[in-house]
């Protein structure tokens, strides 16, 4: 079963800098215009440490990991980075509005112990890639820390924590800053025994399914490995545990968006080939493709380079015996499985979350076609998860993201022991 305890985590001297200036968001959306306004905003921005520049001359005794390792030492000598003087749990919760609706999800962060994926506790969702994967272990190599945590959530009809975290969220909060997108990102220390004993509690023998993060999660099982690897002790060791914001699935605070599918090439008759699988139904260019589509399974929007209408596509089912029946209803799975793989054949495809922006690249001929689909639904995400089963890349976006150096995990200092 998983296995979460408190730690002494490091955070930002909320007396030396500026919150709204040393927050960043997670590396994996930061473009490269925002990488340089981060770096711009201050010194001690923490994209410094997470997602640094490469310069001109790095080798392997001087780079941007290197960097990240000087810089993580420096600010805490320097005092602006301290560590928690007790094992902690930190409440985090983040207030927003999205399609008009004011909403809000509580969770907490705390070190959960290592598992192989899909073995124990702890159960994936999506597909990785190898890329990420060696920046994010280079970055674990060099700092020995968890910089940013992985956004993971559990199940749980009782409600000791969320009544727990709610009472803490009332108080002053440590942390209280806003992000680019308006979101109010706030953090609360929980120290006190009977707190982290309620925690504790709730969360032994849960599953706990990884929401966003799986590149950090699979990093952190390779640096384990490497770590083992030099020792021969049997005895539990910092690098068996890894940073993460649980929250409860069941919380209706949390937010799926859909990520929509841009398409190099598309076949001729591609109108054909579709209704074989889908009923087609044509409409008007200037519609509201969200509305139309929103909270309606199985169906998707499809606009073509070229052409002056939209077209719904409704899946006609039993068109993908080969897939098991525990995720084949899953809108995300029928597109992959049957309209990449079967229908067009392809792996050429590219991601776009923003409606507009996709039309615009599909307009402007840069892609044949885009094809738009409704965001995944929570409960599939557990049900592909405890198939063992992994669902495509950008299966889901779950919003808003966390900031990345709200708390520091470093493996210094990372059980109750110190």
């Amino acid at each position: 079963m998983a296995e979460i305890i408190p730690f002494k985590g490091i955070l930002y001297n909320v007396y030396k800098v500026s919150m709204e200036d040393v927050l960043a968001p997670p590396y994996d959306i930061i473009s490269p215009e925002h990488r340089e306004e981060l770096y711009r905003k201050s010194p001690y921005n923490i994209v410094r440490i997470d997602f640094g520049k490469e310069q001109p001359g790095d080798r392997e005794t001087e780079n941007k990991y290197t960097r990240a390792r000087r810089y993580l030492d420096a600010w805490i000598n320097e005092g602006v980075l301290i560590r928690s003087e007790r094992p902690s749990f930190y409440a985090y919760g983040m207030y927003y509005k999205i399609n008009g609706k004011q909403k809000q999800l509580l969770g907490f962060l705390g070190l959960v112990k290592l598992e192989e994926l899909g073995k124990g506790s702890i159960f994936p969702h999506e597909c990785t890639q190898s890329k990420p994967k060696q920046d994010r272990l280079n970055l674990m190599r060099s700092c020995e820390a968890n910089i940013s945590p992985i956004f993971s959530l559990y199940k749980n009809t009782k409600e000791q924590v969320s009544t727990l975290l709610s009472r803490i969220a009332r108080t002053k909060p440590y942390i209280d800053s806003k992000d680019a997108a308006g979101t109010a990102h706030r953090l609360w220390q929980i120290d006190e025994r009977k707190d982290i004993e309620i925690i504790e509690k709730e969360i032994e023998g849960k599953a706990i399914f990884i929401a966003d993060g799986h590149h950090r999660y699979e990093t952190a099982l390779e640096f384990q490995k490497e770590k083992r690897k030099k020792t021969s002790s049997i005895a539990t060791e910092p690098c068996d545990y890894v940073l993460m914001f649980l929250a409860n699935m069941l919380d209706e605070g949390l937010t799926i968006l859909p990520t929509h599918r841009l398409l190099k090439e598309i076949p001729k008759d591609i109108s054909k080939t579709l209704s074989q699988y889908f009923e087609i139904e044509p409409v008007k260019a200037d519609f509201n493709i969200a509305k139309r589509i929103g909270g309606r399974r199985h169906v998707f929007g499809f606009f073509r380079n070229g052409s002056d209408v939209w077209y719904l596509l409704k899946y006609k089912k039993d068109n993908l015996s080969e897939v098991s029946p525990d995720i084949r209803e899953i809108d995300v799975i029928i597109l992959h499985e049957l309209v990449l793989k079967k229908i067009f054949n392809t792996t050429d495809i590219e991601y776009e979350m923003d409606i507009n922006k996709a039309l615009d690249k599909v307009r402007s001929g840069q892609f044949s076609a885009v094809i738009f689909l409704n965001p995944t639904k929570v409960d599939d995400v557990e049900k592909a998860a405890l198939s063992s089963i992994r669902m495509p890349p950008k299966s889901t976006y779950f919003y808003p993201k966390l900031l990345t150096g709200a708390v520091i995990n470093s493996f210094s200092v990372s059980d109750g022991s110190n």
